[in-house]
């Protein structure tokens, strides 16, 4: 599998998730919000991988639209960790945000491909 940067961010999104999440487990110790941001931020780039490995186009279509469903779970998971005081550094906001840009752009692109 050639490597893309949606498949390179995504997985560096999903790291990141993981840090944010055991830092607020462990300094803030807080569980509700972070076990859902880790199940929908590390699911992201799962997603996208599988779809480069669907059964054709369809198949990679419906996979990028899951991706792109977590990520936006993710960004509102986010969005109440910073804006609740849990997590102040709104880089991994950000990031999140760039990899949901390039969902889109990417679904854009194989729906008119299709």
């Amino acid at each position: 599998m050639k490597n893309s940067p949606l498949i390179d961010k995504s997985k560096a999104f999903a790291l990141e998730i993981i840090k944010v999440c055991n830092y607020v487990k462990q300094n803030k110790k807080e569980t509700v919000l972070t076990n859902q941001l880790i199940r929908s931020g590390t699911s992201v780039g799962a997603n996208i991988r599988e779809a480069f490995y669907g059964h054709g186009r369809a198949d990679f279509i419906a996979k990028l639209q899951i991706a792109l469903k977590e990520c936006s779970e993710s960004e509102y998971w986010i969005e109440l960790l910073i804006e609740s005081g849990y997590y102040d550094d709104r880089r991994i906001l950000d990031m999140c945000i760039e990899v949901k840009k390039l969902l889109v752009s990417s679904l854009n692109t194989a729906k008119a491909n299709q």
